[in-house]
């Protein structure tokens, strides 16, 4: 297949244009290269087009003869306006160009944040799906979400693909959109659409998230820092498991529009993910601060298991072992 990549030249991008090639496709790889994600004045790789997505007329005579569109590029910081700027209309523009050039599979990289908090059980009850944490039981230390009527403590659950979709952030909300835009786009043209909901991506070269500031402590020899009572259960999914997964939604032409979950399967909470990474380059030990932010998810995990059914992928890095490999890694140049 031909197979046209967004956002190649990123941290995700570079190893999915990778992995499609060397399975024997071709890939007409683009990049904007902005400063906010590559760093000032930072040129393409080699092969790589400097090609902004939010520009349609410049995107249809490279569309010309592609079998599938693979969007990655988005930004992951800023404020509303930055992600409305280039994730909501980039991804409106892409589809357009894709409609002009009668393209009709797009494979998106979305992600877990789509839903915002996750699913929680009572002793007594069914399943739950919280709003926002009381400020009153934060400053007392109570951080776990709790039955309103009862005050029973709630069990978090692995989150499936039909839960509500209730961002906490702008980041989220850009990706919900673009779930719209594609899934309207779908139904429009007659396209088919995967859309990969990520846990948060990490490995060599790193830089965002949780994994990426804990990350950056070690390396200025300082404790990492972890929120409330350091009990937040997460999942991680290492780039290699990330890029093989992007590279099965390619090759398994799903009809309509599918969310798939793309997790380890292997929840850590994020006193495990600093321990591990500290003890790994031989830091000092992480600092649980009991500071909090109101609109934090508690416990947020994501269900693989309809990525395993309809895509066979199930990854193969365990936290645990991915984060030490990270953590004893060369020293970045840049921390940002």
């Amino acid at each position: 297949m031909r197979v046209l990549i967004t956002g190649a030249a990123g941290f995700l991008g570079t190893r999915v244009c990778k992995a499609v090639s060397s399975a024997g496709h071709e890939v007409v790889p683009i990049d904007l290269m902005l400063a906010a994600v590559h760093g000032p004045d930072a040129e393409p790789p080699d092969g790589v087009a400097r090609v902004d997505v939010r520009d349609a007329d410049a995107l249809v005579p490279l569309l010309a003869g592609i079998d599938v569109v693979c969007h990655l590029a988005a930004v992951t910081a800023g404020g509303p306006a930055d992600f409305a700027a280039h994730n909501d209309l980039g991804t409106a523009a892409l589809l357009g160009a894709m409609e002009r050039a009668k393209v009709r599979r797009l494979v998106l990289a979305s992600s877990i944040a789509v839903y915002g908090e996750g699913r929680y059980r009572s002793a007594r009850g069914g399943p739950f799906f919280p709003g926002l944490r009381r400020r009153a039981d934060l400053d007392r230390g109570m951080f776990d979400h709790r039955a309103p009527r009862t005050g029973d403590l709630l069990t978090w659950e692995p989150v499936g693909e039909d839960a509500p979709l209730r961002p906490r952030d702008s980041y989220g909300a850009s990706k919900v959109a673009q779930e719209n835009y594609a899934f309207a786009w779908g139904l429009n043209v007659g396209g088919a659409v995967t859309a990969l909901r990520l846990h948060q991506v990490y490995g060599e070269g790193a830089r965002a998230g949780m994994v990426g500031r804990v990350r950056a402590a070690l390396d200025e020899g300082r404790a990492p820092h972890v929120f409330e009572d350091g009990g937040q259960v997460r999942d991680f999914v290492h780039v290699r498991d990330a890029a093989v997964a992007v590279l099965a939604a390619v090759e398994q032409a799903l009809p309509g529009f599918v969310p798939l979950n793309i997790a380890s399967g292997r929840p850590i909470t994020l006193w495990e993910l600093a321990s591990t990474m500290a003890k790994a380059c031989g830091g000092p030990a992480p600092i649980v601060t009991g500071q909090y932010r109101l609109g934090d998810v508690r416990h947020f995990v994501a269900d693989p298991e309809r990525a395993r059914r309809t895509l066979g992928f199930t990854a193969i890095v365990a936290p645990r072992v991915g984060l030490a490999e990270f953590a004893a890694g060369p020293v970045r140049a840049t921390a940002g």
